[in-house]
């Protein structure tokens, strides 16, 4: 190949390929964690996954933990780290439909090979940016525009009404114009947060909630009226994401949009999410479903049906602030995740600021190369994986 023909691409990262793959899984303990629809938070678990090129250059990603950090982990420095070794950096599409052939054509979507190869894919991400010198948002074609923001995150839980108002109070004073509230304790319950959040902070506030696969259909018969009374933006995961068929008879039961996608893998899964038109918004994580490149895919899939891209942000700062890089990227980006949960020191210890929220309620993405948000790997060394539950006083 000439000169003249080599992309700018290659001839910035000098034809380097991936020398070495590393995942390390992680652990930080909480203490009056966030009660959820499955118990009391203790620690928060996270992936971090190092790509380092033949040159040198170092590209990050996170994995979600899938509740067993380990094993996404080991997965990653097993099973998926010889299928990288040794490949172009810039050949993002070619690794992933090797993974694809390796891994998951012949043995199912499993969501571990999924997690697992979304840290390595948004790794790389991170790593080809960093070789052009150029944020994610202009490899990724996108604009340094701004992105709508909801207050959301393990956050905003099961607590009581006034302490709900309390704990939402400075987030809107910081410049927060949406918020996502927990629901799926009891629908009296969770009218009454809802209520008292709408009667403290008025109509113009967006609010949104997720039920976190809680909810019976006869739950959603109790709440829709008065969730639609309210103003409710969307219903989020009312049930498991494979219950297509309560899905389906939840949309005839309110005119509430349902939301779902954190727990969907690969564009494959979602294809019959958009097909059924049920759910009308889609929240692919970029540390579950396949990375960076199936996010895009499964974007492109989401526009051309018109329907908005919300996605799931997941602990720490590299997936937040790759997801505002993704959102700047695509045409029907919808809101970003803000995760405001108190002491995530995956998003305050383990990278830089990974994001700031303005007066209009919008963040931007980074402009620093790559991901844009400095890495500690001594804080990934001081904080190894916790073995036990997230969650404990379990709900049964």
């Amino acid at each position: 190949m000439s000169a003249a023909t080599v992309s700018p691409l290659a001839a910035a990262s000098g034809g380097q390929r991936i020398e070495s793959v590393t995942a390390t899984a992680m652990s930080v303990p909480v203490s009056n964690g966030a009660r959820l629809g499955i118990g009391r938070a203790v620690k928060r678990d996270s992936v971090l996954v190092k790509i380092v090129g033949s040159d040198g250059t170092v590209g990050y990603g996170e994995s979600h933990h899938a509740r067993a950090a380990n094993i996404t982990a080991h997965i990653v420095n097993t099973v998926l780290r010889g299928v990288c070794v040794g490949r172009p950096v810039d050949d993002v599409v070619g690794l992933w439909d090797a993974i694809y052939r390796v891994q998951l054509k012949s043995h199912g979507l499993g969501a571990a090979t999924s997690m697992a190869m979304s840290g390595i894919d948004m790794a790389l991400w991170d790593l080809r940016a960093k070789a052009l010198g150029v944020p994610l948002y202009r490899l990724l074609g996108g604009g340094a525009r701004p992105v709508a923001a909801y207050a959301g995150g393990v956050a905003l839980g099961w607590q009581a009404p006034e302490a709900l108002v309390e704990e939402a109070s400075p987030l809107i004073a910081q410049g927060y114009k949406a918020v996502k509230l927990r629901v799926g304790d009891s629908p009296a319950a969770d009218i009454a947060r809802v209520s008292a959040v709408r009667k403290a902070f008025g109509d113009a506030l967006v609010i949104l909630v997720d039920a976190n696969t809680e909810y019976s259909l006869n739950d959603v018969r109790a709440v829709g009226p008065a969730f639609e009374e309210l103003g409710v933006g969307w219903l989020e995961e009312p049930f498991p994401p494979h219950d297509h068929r309560r899905y389906a008879d939840a949309r005839q039961l309110t005119r509430i949009p349902l939301a779902a996608g954190e727990n969907h893998y690969t564009r494959f899964e979602f294809q019959r999410v958009v097909e059924d038109n049920v759910i009308s918004i889609l929240q692919p994580d970029l540390s579950k479903c396949g990375g960076i490149t199936e996010g895009l895919r499964i974007a492109a899939l989401g526009s051309a049906w018109k329907l908005p891209i919300n996605p799931h942000s997941s602990l720490t700062g590299l997936n937040q602030a790759a997801s505002i890089h993704f959102l700047a990227s695509i045409d029907n980006a919808g809101y970003f995740e803000a995760d405001v949960s108190r002491g995530n020191l995956f998003r305050e210890g383990l990278t830089s600021t990974p994001y700031t929220i303005g007066a209009d309620g919008n963040v931007r993405p980074n402009e620093a190369p790559g991901i844009g948000v400095a890495v500690d790997d001594d804080f990934a060394a001081a904080h190894p994986y916790i073995d036990g539950p997230a969650f404990v006083d379990i709900i049964r």
